[in-house]
């Protein structure tokens, strides 16, 4: 009797593998179509510089910042306003993301590039220029400039991040 026990024990387990499998890669299925909807929109990143990309966007640039190391400017559709900043390396460009997510926000970000606005314009900019989106949150606290936290709405480094 032990014996048959043992026997219907191991199939039981090897039963309950196997749905498990079968169940895991079901689940898999259905999260892989589900997200597939709304990549299949999206285009490749987009590549250029800061005016092959304000093109592709459809966008007049408001040139802002014009330095070696980046280009900014403002975009404004009406109530669509966003910014475009384009960088010479990843270095660079990592470098103003990480200073920027302090004042939290959403982010479309490609190589050597990153477009800031409200969500609902970034996420109609990604139908165009292709990326990632990013989303931060606003942290409260000294970032290390000073006694007392800068509440205007713009910054020092990142003024045009602002959608006022």
């Amino acid at each position: 009797m032990k014996a048959a026990r043992g026997t219907l024990a191991g199939a039981s387990r090897g039963m309950r593998g196997r749905m498990r499998t079968v169940m895991g890669a079901g689940l898999l299925l259905i999260l892989v179509a589900c997200g597939s909807d709304g990549d299949d929109a999206v285009p490749d990143t987009a590549s250029g510089s800061l005016e092959q990309l304000a093109a592709k966007a459809r966008c007049e640039p408001d040139i802002q910042t014009d330095a070696a190391e980046l280009r900014q400017a403002t975009c404004d559709k009406g109530a669509r306003r966003y910014v475009l900043v384009t960088f010479t390396n990843a270095r660079g460009q990592a470098e103003w993301f990480d200073e920027a997510t302090d004042y939290g926000g959403t982010y479309l970000v490609g190589k050597k590039w990153i477009a800031v606005g409200e969500e609902k314009v970034v996420m109609r900019l990604r139908g165009r220029l292709g990326g990632t989106v990013e989303k931060s949150s606003h942290h409260s606290g000294s970032s290390g400039g000073g006694d007392s936290e800068d509440k205007s709405p713009g910054h020092s480094g990142h003024s045009g991040h602002h959608t006022s």
